[in-house]
């Protein structure tokens, strides 16, 4: 693994305090990126960057990400057009997780077509276990998924 191109990590007190961005990724390279409207505050998704999406959502204000079940960089919107532009990156006290604040070229960030993709609540004061069941909230669609990216193509 090649080493990054932001800051070292360094004391608690620097990570916690202070003001040199220095992201931590895990073992496989990644940090997570909660993305959330920039107005709304509504979350439209979870996903991940390395240290290539990150430096490119950065420099570019789009939104970059590293699948990690296709294990390559993509740019949301890249077959959808459903682009997010940059409008904040906050990073969390550990600097092991971004808050990325975004305004939507198209409604719709899931690539199941619909808004966000926590379009599921799971229900509560239940047994945990195999059979708890999710309930729809938000679910409808915006968009039809087979149109936009065609075959099997996910999120891009």
């Amino acid at each position: 693994m090649a080493p990054h191109r932001f800051a070292p990590r360094s004391s608690t007190e620097q990570i916690e305090e202070g003001r040199v961005f220095s992201p931590k990724f895990d073992d496989d390279g990644l940090i997570p990126a909660i993305v959330a409207d920039a107005w709304s505050g509504e979350i439209l998704m979870l996903a991940y960057m390395d240290d290539e999406a990150l430096a490119r959502s950065i420099e570019s204000g789009e939104a970059w990400f590293y699948s990690r079940s296709r294990k390559e960089l993509w740019k949301k919107g890249e077959t959808s057009g459903h682009t997010l532009r940059i409008f904040e990156i906050r990073v969390d006290c550990d600097q092991d997780a971004l808050l990325v604040k975004v305004e939507q070229t198209e409604r719709g960030a899931c690539h199941t077509g619909r808004a966000s993709c926590f379009y599921r609540a799971v229900t509560l004061r239940e047994p945990a276990g195999h059979m708890l069941v999710l309930t729809p909230r938000d679910a409808e669609r915006l968009f039809d998924p087979a149109q936009v990216y065609g075959g099997g193509e996910k999120a891009r």
